[in-house]
């Protein structure tokens, strides 16, 4: 195993024959053998060892035998423990997505704060069918099915050719010592119970099994690269971004087929997982929306918003007279001006004696009027925007200078015409929104 591991590392991990790495080490068979073969492979490492607080004595006998383990392989070695219970309580998490977060927050700071390449964790071929069954039995799309990733950017995983077999084989040869998890017999995990008792009837139906899956989980991969290129295309072509918000015309959602597959390709790298309630938007009303944990997905007419969320302001900023720079919410900047000069859309000029302070900064809402300047009369602001023909993202972006209750202006779109300079205004306020 040990010709095959570093023919392995020669062809696809050339880069740990480079640079420093860190072999996260549990004190289980996988992670030794992976520290015993990086050794012989003479390749630089540095072992880490993750105490989760949650086995008593077992959990301490496992951090004194990843220390031996480094001094016996001459390696450096670090060790952090977790207060794993008090996580959970504070976090609401299960033990699994826990561990996993503690574990990889710490070796991300550890890897940066020491400069190391990449990480290594001694995930294997069956640790692969497991996660494939696990993603199956919860329901996925093709990515879910298409494995554990070999080499990323950040994470190396050169076991996960080689079989939880060949492993223990290569360990007993080599009379090699290592610690079992007692936790890992407990079938009241999900992955334990795949582990112990449905993988090895599978094996049984066919001695191959496990290769086999290999060649499928292969093709599967290339499948989902090549659903992946066709997806980037299609949302190059629909989907236009502006000011923050992506906008996708839904007449042209409508021609792909089978649509609930592209929309599931289309979204869900946003974190969309509720497919029927994103369909139900192509025919929905107007002003309906789903909701990710981070985006948001509306109707407007005949297109979808796709926007990340972030928190709509219905706070209130007062500007107190004699104030000359704005920096919250917006950046807008207040002089003394002797003439209205260079005219644009984020300039506003007004009659000084005309403003009653403090004037506030605020978002619309239902009801507000104002009278537009080169107008007679008054207009509803909701009218306004829709002649205008803002989305209804750019309306709740929307802010607003008043005076009291009236508004002054609706910033970089139109001042009201009951502020104007005329020829009887003796003193001239600019107010320049700067984004």
């Amino acid at each position: 195993m040990l010709k095959e591991f570093k023919q392995h590392i020669e062809s696809r991990f050339p880069e740990l024959k480079e640079k420093k790495f860190l072999l996260a080490c549990s004190a289980g068979v996988d992670s030794v053998v992976l520290a015993h073969l990086c050794a012989a492979a003479d390749l630089d490492f540095a072992i880490a060892h993750c105490n989760f607080k949650l086995r008593g004595i077992e959990s301490e006998g496992d951090e004194k035998f990843v220390e031996n383990l480094a001094k016996n392989l001459h390696k450096e070695y670090f060790i952090t423990h977790f207060n794993t219970k008090e996580y959970i309580e504070r976090t609401k998490s299960s033990l699994q997505v826990a561990a996993r977060d503690l574990r990889y927050k710490w070796f991300k700071e550890l890897m940066k704060k020491k400069g190391y390449a990449k990480l290594l964790t001694a995930h294997h071929a069956d640790d692969n069918l497991e996660t494939f069954l696990i993603n199956l039995s919860r329901g996925t799309g093709i990515d879910g099915l298409t494995g554990i990733p070999s080499n990323t950017t950040v994470i190396a995983r050169p076991l996960l050719k080689f079989s939880r077999k060949k492993i223990l084989v290569y360990a007993q040869a080599e009379k090699i010592i290592w610690r079992e998890d007692s936790s890992n017999q407990d079938t009241k995990y999900v992955r334990n119970k795949i582990r112990h008792q449905i993988v090895p009837l599978l094996k049984e139906l066919h001695p191959t099994f496990l290769d086999n899956f290999e060649m499928t989980q292969n093709f599967l991969g290339q499948t989902a690269a090549i659903s992946r290129n066709q997806i980037n295309q299609l949302r190059e072509n629909l989907f236009k971004e502006e000011g923050g918000v992506i906008r996708i015309e839904i007449s042209q959602l409508q021609k792909l087929n089978p649509i609930e597959g592209y929309l599931h390709g289309l979204f869900r790298e946003y974190g969309f997982t509720e497919w029927n309630d994103v369909m139900g938007l192509l025919s929905g009303m107007s002003g309906k929306e789903v909701y990710s944990n981070t985006h948001r997905l509306l109707k407007d007419r005949e297109f979808l918003l796709l926007q990340e969320i972030r928190l709509v302001s219905d706070e209130i900023y007062e500007i107190k007279e004699g104030t000359v720079d704005i920096s919250t919410p917006v950046q807008v900047v207040i002089s003394e001006a002797i003439k209205v000069s260079n005219v644009a859309k984020n300039i506003l000029y007004v009659d000084k004696k005309t403003l009653k302070y403090p004037l506030t900064l605020r978002k619309w809402k239902k009801g507000d009027y104002f009278y537009p300047l080169g107008m007679g009369g008054k207009k509803k602001l909701s009218k306004f925007f829709k002649d205008e023909k803002l989305s209804l993202i750019s309306k709740e972006e929307q802010w607003l200078l008043c005076s009291g209750n009236d508004i002054v202006w609706v910033l970089d779109r139109r001042a009201d015409n009951r502020f104007k300079v005329t020829d009887k205004t003796i003193s001239i306020l600019k107010f320049t929104n700067k984004g």
